[in-house]
């Protein structure tokens, strides 16, 4: 049994809400894998309440948090130092506190995702090509990330002014399309993965999905939804009709987890133990197996 002392180091994520959060079961069977004196709660933070939240952080001595929707974009303003990635796309999802008391910013989403990728062995590179739904704050996290790996990055959203005005922020050179245009389709064809960032197609909504030519998806494409509730999403399932490898958000979710673990405790966490914990609260059978 875990026993809280005057010497736990305390975490936890701020949200809004934050009651079906999977971090703090995630993370505090990090903690107890490594015997860490650490707990990691939740922290429901209304918008309007987000700068006396972060004051809190301060005054309590908290050792960092994770940030999450609504108030990523919030959260840049209010800290003391922020990472070149921060600044680049405009969000914060992991808070520090340094030995001075200073709050350093950053977010752990984009090398959440690249490693989710590196663990399906997609090489990433100049050659890889990559097709992203939506402009919202994961698909900027994504594309930046993309970007600075050399990926050939199109992004599609309902809005193709709104994608291009996405990329020119992250000073990027690459293709922006809405999904109406007759191009999708061809740029789909000589991809090899499609990721969605949108929330079409999370629960309770689980019919919904991003309106892609589905004719361009193909068996040589990983197809790559950012949802895990549902864990097989409606594009998912018809990404596998049509041949399709397939990956939900799962990953993302545990790799950006456990970096923003190492920012706090200088350690790296057991990713199959987050992840197994992750999966069981899914309801997901853990075989290391992609659904």
């Amino acid at each position: 049994m875990r026993v809280i002392t005057g010497r736990t180091q305390v975490v936890g994520v701020m949200g809004y809400p934050v009651e079906h959060s999977l971090s703090p079961a995630m993370h505090n069977a990090a903690f107890d894998a490594l015997n860490m004196d650490w707990i990691y709660v939740p922290l429901l933070t209304p918008p309007e309440s987000v700068q006396e939240a972060v004051a809190g952080l301060r005054a309590m001595s908290f050792r960092g948090a994770n940030i999450t929707v609504p108030l990523k974009e919030l959260i840049p303003p209010l800290m003391d130092e922020l990472s070149e990635v921060a600044k680049q796309i405009g969000a914060v999802n992991t808070v520090c506190r340094r030995e001075d008391g200073a709050l350093y910013g950053t977010s752990t989403d984009g090398i959440g995702f690249l490693r989710s990728l590196e663990s399906e062995r997609v090489s990433l590179d100049e050659n890889l090509e990559v097709v992203v739904l939506g402009t919202g704050g994961s698909a900027r996290a994504v594309a930046n990330a993309l970007i600075q790996v050399g990926a050939k990055v199109t992004v599609v959203s309902r809005h193709r002014d709104r994608a291009a005005q996405m990329l020119w922020e992250l000073g990027a050179e690459a293709h922006a399309l809405q999904y109406s245009d007759p191009a999708v389709v061809q740029v789909m064809q000589r991809s090899q993965v499609l990721v969605n960032t949108t929330p079409l197609g999370l629960y309770p909504h689980v019919e919904e999905m991003p309106p892609i030519p589905l004719e361009g998806l193909h068996p040589d494409m990983l197809v790559y939804d950012l949802i895990y509730n549902p864990p097989v999403s409606r594009l998912l399932r018809e990404a596998q009709k049509r041949g399709c490898a397939t990956l939900n958000g799962v990953k993302m979710l545990v790799y950006q987890g456990a970096e923003s673990f190492r920012l706090w405790t200088g350690q790296y966490p057991p990713v199959d133990v987050m992840e197994q914990v992750v999966r069981k609260a899914l309801g997901m059978e853990f075989a290391g197996q992609v659904v």
